[in-house]
């Protein structure tokens, strides 16, 4: 019993307790939810208030707007108003003007035909003189024909020959004149080009010899040169071709022979052989043969050596062997290989003034001459032999034909060869270029003139250029157009027969009409 009361008293402890513990629980809860609606309130007024703000903030936006837009419309109004009132303007000054043209051109109108009323009755006017003009014609033409009993076509063929013949002569006067200009303009600017050319070239120059004395250190060195029975002489004469001259001249064997490149070849092998002490003809054959291919190997240099100086870098070696060779030729006194530099510069200064190809026209002059090297070993003139070896050896045909028409024997096709010629002429007439003496020189030139003037219809004759060319001047009335030819053939035929010169020599004949006329 008392267990059980203690239990239910227990039980009812523990139902109080937890009523109490739910009322509790409810109460803070009530709390909570009172707090959060209070704060739920606040949060409605806040946004409520944020919504009356926006709302006003929008329509003062609006107000703004429609404020802008009215004040933008009224500006545009006001533009289009101006732009209106602009174009009124215009278009009453465009209508002014329309008015005035209308009112020019009524009168343009009124005028136009005032003149052409005018014109009408002039026209009138002149087709009844015409008509007048016309039978007046008619029988003055009548009556000409009748004094001059002439028909009108016959008249008229007279006046057209007389008006052609008029004009013809008249033509030729203008062209013959219009030709001596044009003729005595390229002659000045050709001995401009020349004269520059030579001024600004100076070449130094040789005498023509035509022996070489070699030193000895005694008269005893003779005896061993001449050898038992002159077995030494006889063979160093016949590897050289050369005679060698050992007389009673002091301490000196003299080399004798026509020509130069034998005589060096000859001296440097006799140089040697009194060096070396031992003469005897095998040893005599030997010398002989080193030194001509030594003379050949330094000839090539030297020819090289001009060759570089002319900025010339790629010529055959044979070529080189030709042109060094002309070292030791001469003539009349110059040096060929120096005359073929000289005539390679000017030639190269002379294209260049006249704008055609300094390359091709330098290269031509200094290989002009080649064939002086082969004149002994064909036949043929210099031109033609250097010619054919230039060919051979794959020189440019400008180059070929410069060599081969140097000395007109054949026409040039290119103006690089008329250069070369002119300056080859120029070298070797050029005073001091060749050795002559005065008298022989004045006697050639008084014997050039004499030989020209001899033949019939001959007035003057005048020997230029140094003598190399005679200018001769016929009488009209005695000589013809056809006989100039056979004058100028005659002429040269002459000077070949009966004078000896260098180089060749141009004969000009001049047949000269003058007509002069007096305007007063």
């Amino acid at each position: 019993m008392g267990y059980g009361l203690c239990l239910l008293l227990a039980l009812a402890g523990a139902g109080a307790g937890l009523w109490s513990g739910i009322w509790i629980g409810t109460k803070r809860r009530t709390g909570a939810l009172s707090l959060e609606e209070s704060r739920l309130s606040e949060e409605r007024s806040r946004i409520e208030e944020r919504k009356q703000n926006a709302l006003k903030e929008a329509a003062i936006e609006a107000r703004e707007e429609a404020l802008r837009l009215r004040i933008q419309a009224e500006e545009e109004i006001s533009r289009k108003k101006e732009t209106l009132q602009s174009a009124e303007q215009a278009l009453k000054v465009r209508e002014g003007e329309l008015e005035q043209a209308t009112r020019q051109i009524a009168e343009a109108r009124e005028k136009n035909e005032r003149e052409r009323q005018r014109l009408a009755s002039r026209e009138q006017a002149l087709s009844a003189r015409e008509q007048e003009l016309r039978t007046l014609e008619a029988s003055e033409l009548k009556r000409l024909e009748e004094i001059s009993s002439l028909t009108v076509e016959e008249a008229r063929e007279r006046l057209l020959q007389s008006a052609e013949s008029s004009i013809r002569q008249e033509v030729g006067r203008l062209a013959q004149k219009l030709e001596q200009e044009v003729r005595d303009q390229a002659v000045r600017k050709a001995r401009e080009t020349m004269t520059m050319a030579i001024q600004r070239y100076a070449n130094e120059h040789v005498a023509e010899i035509s022996v070489s004395v070699v030193p000895i250190p005694s008269d005893d060195v003779k005896g061993r040169v001449i050898g038992r029975e002159g077995r030494n002489i006889r063979a160093f004469q016949a590897a050289t071709g050369v005679d060698l001259i050992i007389d009673d001249t002091p301490d000196a064997i003299i080399i004798s022979g026509f020509d130069p490149l034998r005589r060096e070849v000859a001296r440097l092998a006799l140089e040697q052989l009194l060096s070396d002490g031992r003469i005897h003809p095998a040893r005599i054959e030997e010398i002989v043969e080193k030194v001509r291919r030594d003379l050949d190997v330094s000839l090539k240099e030297e020819a090289e050596k001009i060759a570089f100086e002319l900025g010339i870098t790629d010529i055959h070696p044979e070529i080189l062997k030709l042109l060094g060779r002309l070292k030791f030729r001469t003539s009349y006194g110059q040096n060929n290989l120096l005359h073929a530099r000289e005539v390679a510069f000017l030639c190269q200064m002379m294209a260049h003034d006249l704008g055609l190809d300094a390359r091709i026209a330098k290269r031509a002059g200094l290989l002009h001459d080649i064939g002086k090297s082969l004149s002994h070993e064909g036949e043929g003139s210099h031109p033609s032999l250097g010619g054919e070896a230039a060919k051979k050896y794959g020189e440019p045909p400008q180059v070929v034909n410069a060599i081969m028409s140097h000395h007109g024997d054949i026409e040039p096709s290119c103006l690089e060869s008329v250069l070369v010629a002119a300056a080859d002429a120029i070298s070797a007439a050029r005073p001091g270029a060749r050795r002559e003496s005065i008298d022989v020189y004045v006697k050639r030139l008084e014997k050039l003139e004499t030989i020209a003037t001899s033949f019939k219809g001959v007035e003057k004759a005048y020997a230029i250029q140094a003598g190399r060319e005679i200018r001769i001047i016929v009488n009209q009335d005695q000589v013809t157009d056809t006989d100039l030819q056979e004058i100028s053939r005659g002429i040269a035929q002459k000077i070949e027969a009966e004078l000896t010169y260098p180089g060749q020599i141009k004969v000009t004949v001049i047949r000269e009409n003058r007509i002069v006329e007096y305007a007063r």
